[in-house]
């Protein structure tokens, strides 16, 4: 997922009406008194930070982590995350897979959408046809292109009653794919394999998604969305499971800024909120701070800065300039100094930690010092055409957050000490992802979270039948192969072989230059309970309670 973070919780009325002044006074230097909306008595309410306003409520046309946070709180898939963040029973009571692994097989449990309609195998299949119909212009398309036929039919080559899924009965769904995929649990989790309810959205079209239209089949439902305010749902009655829910109501507040956030959770008025600043941890760790509430856990992301290839004078079609550029980074600055350690340099793209992979060796520029590096890089680019007399110019784009606004002036300084010129472009997250994926960039930072653990989910942004989400517009035929051949490899340690040099050749080519392995940060008031940190940095709110509340299971 091209992605942030964010999370938050809490306020139960009688028992727990003092704890917003009791937080308020955590810390010393924040007396003021936690401004929260009330609760109604007997109720257990959270109060949400996420890093941003959704663009949309549909699992079909969300791409980030702070839509994905919210959106699976109201829907829910074939497997869902666990507390631990692994997959386990969603709507799927249970499966089976053929020999080949080219068929498996669902079988759901009775469930109903939060209007009483059960929820049918033909919502499924309702849904992947509607997320590959051309016309849609699913952004997220292409990462189902593991069921049969399914890139043909999102290319208009092929209808959509072509694609590798059908309702052997009400309760009863099979897939073909196209290749053998052994992560298809972790992946039937994910919200483009989401049911959507085919008898709303007949009625309404995209509407269907919207507040007062809005049916999920999810243990909690969507009442109000005051953009750029919050959103507001309430526990679903009719989920399957409600009766294991301890949470009755939620507030989800777009937090763009995450020191800003951080104030508002030392102050009570959040509960949880993810995202903490890199260089405010180690901070917020200190004894007189906020250490019971900072969690920091491995996670399965990496930011990097893409290179737009696509227009052919870009001087990113150079393969000396991006490598160039590479190599100057002083990345161990950023994550030491500018980070206090809290983020690791990445020369390569998969993170680690991802499951049955062992990543490529970095090229071998990586092991030289920074002033090696950065010589080396001022005479590429002068036979790229570049020096003191003809600088390369660019605009670097950004997101406008804490992290960012520390980590781009030390890149730039770098590129500067090479005779490079980029200037700075700050933009809201949803803005910049937006302008990635329409090539709208010279250069820019990007990030990506797995969607599933599974190299082939990193591999995949750079392959040319990726499309949008293939941001430096890469092509190179030997990436392409190597990718199709560990799709085709139902013997892992050869597929993750594959998988090992498409990602070598990938980055001596440079299309992106890898920045830091992400970790996934979370501010949570240790009174909630139910929170598991976890490398997928996934914590549904169906698992969360507050001290002295009993749960029922």
């Amino acid at each position: 997922m091209s992605r942030l973070r964010g999370l938050g919780l809490l306020s139960l009325a009688g028992a727990l009406a003092g704890l917003a002044l009791a937080l308020a006074g955590c810390g010393g230097d924040h007396q003021t008194k936690a401004l929260r909306p009330p609760c109604p008595a007997g109720k257990v309410c959270l109060e949400l930070g996420n890093d941003g306003d959704p663009n949309s409520l549909s699992p079909l046309k969300i791409t980030g982590t702070y839509e994905d946070r919210l959106t699976s709180d109201v829907m829910m898939g074939l497997t869902q995350s666990a507390a631990n963040g692994s997959p386990v029973a969603g709507m799927a009571s249970s499966w089976e897979t053929s020999p080949d692994g080219l068929t498996w097989t669902f079988h759901l449990r009775n469930a109903v959408w939060s209007d009483g309609v059960p929820v049918t195998a033909d919502d499924f299949v309702y849904a992947l046809r509607r997320l590959m119909d051309p016309t849609q212009a699913s952004e997220y398309a292409s990462v189902l292109y593991v069921i049969k036929n399914a890139e043909a039919v999102n290319n208009g080559k092929l209808p959509v009653t072509a694609l590798g899924i059908r309702a052997v009965d009400d309760h009863t769904l099979e897939y073909k794919l196209e290749h053998p995929a052994p992560y298809l649990l972790e992946l039937a989790k994910h919200q483009t394999m989401f049911p959507v309810p085919k008898h709303v959205v007949e009625k309404w079209g995209d509407a269907w998604s919207q507040p007062g239209h809005f049916v999920g089949n999810g243990p909690f439902n969507i009442v109000s969305w005051k953009l750029g305010d919050h959103i507001h749902a309430v526990k679903n009655p009719l989920f399957y499971d409600a009766k294991s829910v301890c949470v009755d109501e939620i507030n989800y507040y777009p937090t763009y800024d995450s020191v800003a956030a951080e104030k508002r959770v030392r102050a009570g008025e959040l509960d949880a909120n993810g995202n903490i600043a890199t260089n405010r941890i180690a901070f917020l760790r200190r004894p007189d701070q906020m250490p019971a509430y900072v969690h920091v856990h491995t996670y399965l992301g990496s930011s990097y800065f893409a290179f737009n290839e696509k227009d052919p004078d870009s001087p990113f079609r150079d393969r000396r300039v991006r490598i160039a550029l590479g190599m100057a980074i002083d990345r161990d600055f950023i994550t030491q100094v500018l980070d206090h350690g809290a983020v690791d340099s990445a020369y390569t793209f998969v993170p680690p930690g991802i499951a049955n992979y062992t990543p490529p060796t970095p090229p071998i520029w990586t092991t030289w010092p920074l002033a090696r590096r950065q010589a080396a890089a001022r005479a590429m680019l002068a036979q790229a055409g570049y020096g003191p007399g003809h600088p390369l110019k660019f605009e670097l784009t950004h997101p406008s957050s804490p992290t960012a606004l520390i980590q781009m002036p030390s890149v730039q300084a770098d590129w500067k000490a090479i005779g490079v010129q980029a200037s700075l472009k700050q933009e809201d997250v949803q803005i910049l992802f937006q302008d990635l994926r329409l090539r709208a960039f010279q250069a820019s930072w990007a990030g990506w979270i797995a969607d599933y653990d599974d190299a082939m989910n990193f591999l995949y942004l750079n392959q040319t039948s990726s499309g949008v989400q293939d941001y430096s517009d890469y092509h190179n035929p030997t990436y392409d192969h190597l990718l199709d051949q560990a799709n085709s490899e139902p013997d892992g340690k050869k597929r993750a072989e594959y998988m090992r040099q498409a990602e070598a050749v990938m980055l001596a080519d440079q299309p992106i230059a890898p920045l830091v392995f992400q970790v996934n940060t979370n501010l949570v008031n240790p009174r909630i309970t139910g929170w598991v940190d976890n490398i997928v940095d996934q914590h549904r709110s169906r698992y969360l309670c507050v001290k002295g509340v009993p749960v029922v299971h």
